[in-house]
């Protein structure tokens, strides 16, 4: 063989897989009340939903070295039970507020009636259509601001939202992303993230590369795994949920 020849007969690498899941239906995802930082627990949807997703991940074949997930509770405990039914009890899940949802601001713990009489249409349809589009924000003695709870009292207030676009919960994801998450998929470690819609949505949105437009008609099923096909650069090559790998 030819030096050339063996130039061009470079190992082939597997490309690096990367498990997102939203966790299983919470009590107001399944009351459609809009959520946020409010920590409410799954519904017994939502937990029937998450020991599903460890059923589904278990027989397609997947093992996870690293489990990270937001601090509220229905990723938390959706994050443990994956890990329970899957047997990896012992790994250690790596918790961290900018993992946790979207900010609705003023508009947490209201329905969407109840949102629209109080604040107007577009102050409420904004919110949902536009990436950009900020919720009518809390004032900072509200009980519903971060900053007032002990669970936030080692982050500066002014790093708290009150309020957030989804354009803003993408950044407040990118510190962790870029130095905590990424350098572990780099070693090549298997990570699962259990985390909200729209954060997960934002860090979709980084992957693929989409645009704001398309980032914003992004659907993500609670409780149901997706992945993601990684190049050794960590751009996405394709992506689908685990029960549609037969064939793939």
């Amino acid at each position: 063989m030819t030096p050339e020849v063996s130039a061009l007969k470079k190992p082939i690498q597997a490309p690096i897989r990367l498990v997102l899941l939203r966790h299983g239906q919470s009590i107001w995802n399944r009351d459609k009340v809009f959520t946020g930082w409010s920590d409410v627990a799954l519904s017994p949807k939502g937990q029937q939903e998450a020991q599903d997703a460890a059923h589904q991940l278990q027989q397609s074949g997947f093992a996870f070295d690293s489990c990270f997930s937001s601090t509220l509770q229905r990723a938390l405990e959706t994050a443990k039970t994956v890990l329970s039914v899957m047997e990896l009890n012992e790994l250690p899940i790596q918790q961290c507020w900018r993992l946790n949802e979207r900010h609705y601001g003023a508009l947490e713990g209201m329905g969407r009636w109840s949102a629209l009489k109080k604040f107007g249409v577009w102050p409420v349809l904004r919110t949902q259509i536009r990436f950009d589009g900020v919720p009518p924000c809390l004032a900072l003695d509200d009980t519903r601001f971060p900053g007032n709870h002990s669970h936030y009292g080692m982050i500066e207030k002014d790093v708290l939202p009150r309020g957030e676009s989804l354009k803003q919960a993408g950044e407040r994801l990118l510190p962790f992303w870029q130095e905590v998450i990424k350098p572990e998929l780099l070693q090549g470690k298997r990570v699962l993230i259990v985390s909200h819609k729209n954060v997960l949505r934002t860090l979709m949105m980084q992957l693929s590369n989409l645009s704001q437009r398309q980032v914003m008609k992004l659907k993500l099923a609670t409780g149901r795994p997706l992945i993601y096909e990684l190049d050794h650069e960590l751009n996405a090559i394709q992506h689908y949920y685990v029960d549609e790998m037969s064939g793939k």
